[in-house]
């Protein structure tokens, strides 16, 4: 029998994702095994909700029978992910009946705080706990200091607007804080100041015939994963895949090109392919413009007259080939990337053949480092070279989702004169200082930097932090340079995590509140895309829970709401209530549940209620709505942006970019100094107008080469529910999904001719040291590893979480290592990001 690779490449895939999740016992979660007429006699049925495992926020349906959830699938209704689910969504059975959760409020008793230092938890009821918060809470409005309250969102549905922005706001602080540049504000940043949105992309798999993926596994992440599933074997039957990465992943595994990049050299690698693109003439004309007498000026090394050359849709080729471009042949992008300079020319040459149906997909791998946002526009820019922007078989934007907007001017009338004042402090992450410009959107201080947060609360600057609260995340765990974290949450008088686990940011709060599992018993929305279409989808509680747990985004606000309406602060009570009235009774929320409900509706009734046609999907009332469980919008239209409809200063794709101009002198001048003085302060080399064009910039390291002399690369598993499936067994037992890793081992990838000069064998337990700190965790000699370079996937290490995620959790014993305690502390600073790519983080090996 004869199967064609597209078939083979699909048969893989399903195997891979039964395999992740069958056991002995566990045959009927097969992935793909169908739900037979005799199971249905037991009762059971599809519920609709959503899986939050990553950023792809799929629509699924989880099969329910006496009341707990058995199985998971895609949304039948869903044109995102076309009904399939990847592995994650399977892995969350094990978290939502995880025995390690938490099942009820737990106080401090122990003052210390620190890493291994017990906080001594007693379990309390939920009316002294919530008393307690609302005490701390008034402290600082009686004492005219509400701004010392910071808010850190950590992963999020749609409902953050409650407690993200109206609970701080309207009792007084700037301090919500994002997790948003933790994930791939860098990233970004390269698609913004090229052409001119500050969001994520969707990508044109079924039309490309080129597909560049650069810096990412989309089979593995970076949020359309299961569609990517379901057509990357088309792609390889119809396309070239050509992969971008210094580690073999499953794409590059299965594409037709791996460039195994020196890591932290990809702005070098795409001006490059960019030289080759544009001396010989394969630049897509028609989205890019040409001489005006046809003839290709662009010879290697010499400089073009602007004026000769008759742009469309792009403003400033010239004046970047002039600046950057004209100097890096392939051969020069060669030496500087480790990519062979014919393989370099080879890659361009089939991108202009295939042009303009060129996918360009940039993943945080080369823009999340310390100069990485030049690395994301560099690589970006290829897309607009190549006509793929916008276009059939590119990169595409998303239609808008038609949902209801938080009423900011309706939340001010509730905000009191202190309010009003203190909102407009200085944030505690420090954005738009003048070594941290963050520039997210054209503003200076527009941007998010999560990181920087330890180094304000370290520093009492602008001002010291006297409570946090946290939800969903676990920043002391997730964030590069763990161990200023552990000093600053220390310092922190009072800290709350609303948190389904104890984890390690729960080990430095004075109150920890249980909450629901986002798939199985949390009432909210989503918004996403994948597949050219924008999709609504709802998080719904299919079961009902074991345990006394809140939603975190909506319950908590509102009971503390009416806690501090009782000690006379009625002013965020009132804003709730009065804000997020049910849209078909117009009755205020009598309790949190009700609440919840009223803000779900309101945020989501333009899809349902009928009053106008805002396309997609039609959806006839709420009940409705709750059963299918999202709505889809009309396919994206191609070329939306074509004719001067880029959001850019020009409102063309920028090569040279005068957006990014416009932000970095609006930068300068609010702080008295010029732009080359910011490139000083944010750790980069460049001078001059080179700063408004992608160019090369050399990476930084972190240590000295001669004592740390390999490269850490930081990557993601499928596996990975964003680093809280690490006390699933699964997670362990099927962790060689991941090309090069092992199961139930914490595993570094070490080139074979790097493991024979270490004298280090495969299997053999290994030191591994930074500037940052160490990690133990076992060697694995692996020739899809580029020499020189090591990679660990993040998740392990974990000291805290449970019984299977540390080995005692009561001893704060690790697991494996945490990639973030090698992972020396550092940001992106123009966008405000983490730095936790492009080798920064140089290590030493030795065997134990």
């Amino acid at each position: 029998m004869k199967v064609r690779r597209r078939d083979f490449f699909k048969v893989t895939f399903a195997a891979g994702a039964a395999a992740a999740i069958n056991g002995t016992s566990m045959n009927a979660l097969a992935a793909g095994t169908p739900i037979t007429k005799k199971s249905r006699a037991f009762g059971g049925e599809w519920m609709a909700s959503t899986c939050q495992g990553c950023t792809t926020w799929c629509p699924v349906e989880i099969f329910v029978q006496d009341g707990r959830a058995v199985k998971v699938r895609g949304n039948p209704y869903s044109k995102q992910n076309d009904g399939k689910v990847c592995p994650r969504a399977h892995m969350a059975l094990q978290q939502v009946y995880d025995p390690d959760r938490l099942k009820v409020p737990m106080k401090r008793t122990n003052p210390l705080k620190g890493r291994g230092v017990d906080p001594k938890f007693i379990p309390i009821s939920w009316d002294e706990a919530l008393n307690t918060i609302a005490d701390e809470m008034m402290a600082l409005r009686d004492s005219g200091e509400p701004e010392k309250l910071a808010l850190l969102r950590g992963r999020y549905s749609y409902m953050r607007d409650v407690i993200y922005d109206v609970l701080p706001k309207v009792f007084g602080s700037p301090n919500n804080i994002s997790h948003s540049s933790m994930c791939a504000e860098a990233e970004k940043f390269g698609v913004f100041y090229t052409e001119g949105k500050w969001e994520y992309r969707d990508y044109d798999l079924d039309n490309t015939k080129y597909l560049l993926v650069w810096g990412c596994d989309p089979v593995s992440s970076n949020r359309m994963v299961p569609a990517t599933i379901q057509r990357l074997g088309d792609v390889l039957d119809k396309a070239t895949v050509a992969v971008v990465d210094p580690k073999l992943n499953n794409t590059a595994a299965k594409g037709h090109e791996w460039l195994p990049v020196l890591p932290g050299t990809d702005g070098a690698l795409a001006l490059g392919v960019a030289h080759v693109l544009l001396t010989e003439g394969l630049w897509y004309k028609g989205f890019v413009g040409d001489f005006k007498d046809g003839k290709n000026r662009f010879v290697s090394g010499v400089k073009v007259d602007e004026s000769l050359f008759d742009e469309k849709e792009s403003y400033g080729l010239v004046k970047w080939w002039n600046l950057a471009v004209k100097d890096m042949p392939a051969g020069k992008a060669a030496e500087l990337s480790g990519v062979p300079a014919e393989q370099i020319e080879r890659v361009a040459r089939g991108l202009g053949k295939a042009a303009p149906n060129v996918c360009v997909w940039m993943g945080p791998g080369c823009s999340m480092h310390p100069r990485g946002a030049y690395s994301s526009m560099a690589v970006h820019a290829l897309a607009g070279l190549t006509g793929g922007v916008d276009n059939v078989g590119g990169s595409l934007q998303s239609s808008s989702i038609p949902v209801n907007k938080l009423d900011k001017k309706l939340m001010k009338t509730f905000q009191d004169e202190v309010a009003l004042k203190h909102t407009k402090f200085k944030k505690i992450d420090q954005r738009g200082y003048l070594n941290l410009p963050a520039i997210s959107k054209g503003k200076s201080g527009g941007g998010v930097s999560t990181n920087n947060v330890a180094n304000g609360l370290l520093n009492k600057d602008p001002y010291e932090i006297k409570m946090i609260i946290g939800y969903m995340n676990n920043p002391v765990f997730a964030n590069n340079g763990t161990e200023r974290w552990e000093k600053a949450l220390s310092a922190v008088p009072f800290t709350v995590h609303l948190s389904t686990h104890a984890s390690e940011f729960s080990q430095f709060a004075d109150i920890v509140l249980p909450c629901t599992t986002s798939m199985f018993e949390k009432l909210g929305y989503t918004k996403t895309k994948a597949n050219r279409y924008a999709t609504c989808t709802l998080l719904q509680p299919v079961v009902e829970p074991y345990w006394d747990v809140i939603d975190d985004e909506t319950e908590f606000p509102f009971l503390i709401s009416e806690k501090l309406k009782d000690r006379g602060f009625s002013n965020l009570y009132n804003a709730l209530t009065t804000m997020y009235k049910d849209p078909e009774s117009g009755r205020k929320a009598k309790n949190s549940k009700e609440f919840t409900e009223y803000a779900l509706k309101y945020y989501t009734a333009p899809l349902w209620d009928g009053k106008k046609d805002v396309g997609g999907d039609k959806i006839n009332g709420w009940q409705d709505m709750l059963k299918r469980g999202m709505w889809n919008s009309d396919p994206y239209q191609y070329k939306k942006q074509w004719g001067g409809k880029f959001k850019t200063v020009s409102h063309k794709f920028e090569f040279y970019s005068k957006t990014l101009k416009k932000a970095l002198e609006g930068h300068a001048e609010k702080h008295h100094v010029d732009v080359d003085r910011v490139m000083e302060e944010s750790n980069y080399t460049v001078r001059g107008e080179m700063a408004f064009v992608p160019h090369f910039e050399p990476p930084l390291r972190s240590g000295d080469m001669k004592e740390f002399p390999y490269m850490f690369i930081d990557y993601k598993s499928r596996l990975n529910r964003e680093g809280r499936s690490q006390n699933s067994p699964w997670y362990y037992e099927f962790k060689h999904v991941d090309p090069g890793d092992v199961g139930w081992h914490d595993a570094l990838k070490i080139n074979p001719a790097d493991g024979k000069t270490l004298g280090i064998d495969d299997g053999d337990p290994i030191r591994v040291s930074s500037i940052g700190g160490s990690v133990e965790c076992t060697a694995r000699l692996w020739e899809g590893i580029r020499p020189g370079t090591v990679a660990k996937s993040f998740g392990q290490g974990h000291w805290a979480y449970g019984k299977t995620a540390s080995i005692d959790y009561n001893k704060a014993q690790a697991r494996g290592g945490n990639n973030n305690t090698l992972i020396p502390w550092e940001l992106e600073r123009l966008s405000g990001s983490n730095a936790r790519n492009g080798g920064h983080a140089l290590v030493k090996i030795e065997k134990i």
